[in-house]
């Protein structure tokens, strides 16, 4: 065996039960932490690109709907952690057909404010006021959030950057101008079940 596959033994934890694990062992854990974490990034993104040439049926792929979103809220002036939410809307997709909205916003919870994250997890609901009633569905379901202090915002987030961005025609920024902001967004959560309370940031 190598020695760098002693080294890398011998950085591990060695409990068999958390019930007998130890601080030296939650130590070393931690360590690991750091770098797993700034890596998350990346694996975002790959898992960003899954949607690559996944059409569905629609006039363009899914991450170029995607690309779309993004880039439309970046031109109309969108903070970055805006146009992060736009552009990762839908990257649950490929895993939640049935809830994408749901799994979206559960991965940019801990990173973003309350009310960006209300929108992703909304959006599905908002974004049937286009098409629901095409396909035997309630268009106007988004009304049980009516009076919801971000029912706005979602709606508009919806109007402006979500069902408009199916153009084939449309000229989007590249995935690579907003990986920098993804790197940024998701380089430290701000609230998480893993983070003392003195460190945690208050919602917006």
């Amino acid at each position: 065996m190598s020695d760098d596959m002693n080294d890398d033994m011998n950085d591990r934890a060695t409990y068999k039960t958390m019930a007998d694990s130890t601080a030296e062992d939650w130590q070393i854990i931690v360590k690991h932490a750091a770098p797993f974490q700034r890596d998350l990034s990346n694996r975002v993104i790959a898992h960003l690109n899954l949607l690559n040439g996944d059409y569905g049926g629609y006039p363009v792929d899914r991450l170029e709907h995607s690309l779309q979103t993004a880039t439309r809220a970046h031109q109309a002036g969108q903070d970055e952690e805006y146009v992060v939410c736009a552009l990762l809307h839908d990257i649950g997709d490929t895993l939640g057909p049935a809830n994408h909205a749901d799994i979206g916003a559960a991965i940019l919870k801990p990173f973003v404010s309350e009310k960006n994250h209300w929108i992703v997890e909304k959006h599905a609901i908002f974004q049937g006021y286009y098409f629901f009633h095409h396909i035997g569905l309630d268009r106007n379901l988004r009304d049980q959030h009516r009076g919801h202090p971000h029912f706005e915002a979602t709606a508009q987030f919806c109007h402006l950057y979500d069902q408009n961005s199916f153009d084939p025609s449309f000229k989007s920024m590249p995935l690579s101008a907003f990986e920098p902001m993804i790197a940024r967004v998701f380089a430290r959560p701000k609230n998480s079940l893993y983070l003392r309370k003195d460190k945690q940031v208050a919602a917006e």
